[in-house]
């Protein structure tokens, strides 16, 4: 097969950032995604529906010319969140809330610190239809960075989905065996999104030969094992896991620091990158569904009515992108060839 046609797809989540970022971002993922769910994740957090209603605003001036892309947005979860948040919120199109246990990723830091406290917001989110996203990591100090998605499974996500009926909860970029097989098992109302360096790399893509600092992220990238349990399930073209990139820019300076930031920025290759991957699994006809039709079937969201077409052309991502301020910006699989590309 030399050419593929599927559905328009859409991400399922992904960080635009903003300012000086968005002119760069927003037409990355315009190009072949129709709709995408947005992080809130910015400085200052998007804890309000003004704050969401203005953050989309400026996403949507940044959309190329022509373009019909949708952002998809979400409200940032903190310990002061209340009922009256929720039902605004959902009023305003918001379609889910983000949960961050305190300090599990970039911009966290404000974020819930007292999980339990939010179990009255998440039985108003079930009561609205607000999906609830979930970085799944605890974050105590004595837990092993490797074993923190487990945990959270063990210590919270269980206990969420079993007291609270009838929240949708999308366990995001899952990492692990054990998230695979929670998903799998709970019921359909639980569903997963899976990045593609989570898919192409494990842990020691990120270790082996020195640290290859484009390639960290958070959740941090596992052993074989689990790389290998999610490509299998992708395989199956099980409707409980479909697309999200999580891709999450930083400019090259910030990852290559001292303390370097977590992300990887795919917009410009994710979908063809899934596309090397299914092939690799022998699983292209399971692609469509899970950049197309899972994610839109779980949000209770019509499937796009579009088309894009790959085709089998290999070609180079590039070394740097040059952000519109100047700053250069290492995009994920640098200097890697890519066996498929939009047409």
């Amino acid at each position: 097969m030399d050419q593929l046609t599927l559905r328009t797809p859409d991400d399922w989540h992904l960080h635009f950032r903003d300012g000086d970022m968005l002119p760069e971002t927003v037409p990355a993922t315009a190009r072949c995604f129709q709709r995408a769910i947005v992080m809130p994740n910015l400085i200052p957090p998007v804890t309000s529906t003004q704050m969401v209603n203005e953050y989309r605003e400026q996403i949507l001036t940044a959309r190329p010319e022509g373009s019909t892309f949708e952002p998809l947005m979400t409200l940032y979860l903190t310990n002061n969140t209340t009922a009256e948040d929720i039902r605004e919120a959902k009023q305003n199109g918001v379609v889910a809330a983000k949960l961050y246990p305190a300090g599990a990723t970039t911009n966290s830091d404000a974020a819930v610190s007292a999980l339990d406290e939010l179990y009255p917001v998440f039985e108003v989110m079930a009561d609205e239809g607000m999906l609830l996203l979930i970085h799944g990591e605890v974050t105590s100090a004595d837990i092993d960075i490797f074993d923190r998605e487990k945990a959270f499974i063990d210590t919270h996500l269980k206990r969420i989905v079993d007291s609270i009926a009838n929240l949708k909860v999308v366990f995001e970029h899952i990492t692990t065996k054990d998230a695979v097989e929670f998903v799998a098992s709970a019921p359909e109302r639980v569903a997963a999104t899976i990045t593609p360096q989570h898919l192409l790399l494990n842990r020691n893509d990120l270790l082996v030969g020195g640290i290859r600092p484009h390639n960290y992220c958070l959740p941090v990238l596992k052993r074989n094992t689990h790389q290998q349990a999610l490509r299998e399930m992708v395989a199956t073209g099980n409707s409980k896991f479909f697309l999200g990139t999580d891709s999450a820019p930083h400019a090259k300076h910030r990852k290559e620091s001292d303390c370097g930031c977590a992300g990887c920025y795919s917009a410009w290759s994710a979908l063809e990158l899934y596309a090397q991957v299914f092939e690799e699994l022998n699983a292209l006809d399971k692609l469509e569904g899970f950049a197309s039709e899972h994610g839109a079937d779980f949000y209770g969201l019509p499937r796009n009515e579009g088309s894009v077409t790959l085709v089998r052309e290999p070609w180079q991502v590039p070394d740097e992108i040059t952000l519109p301020n100047g700053e250069p910006i290492v995009p994920f699989f640098a200097g890697q060839t890519v066996n498929w590309q939009l047409k």
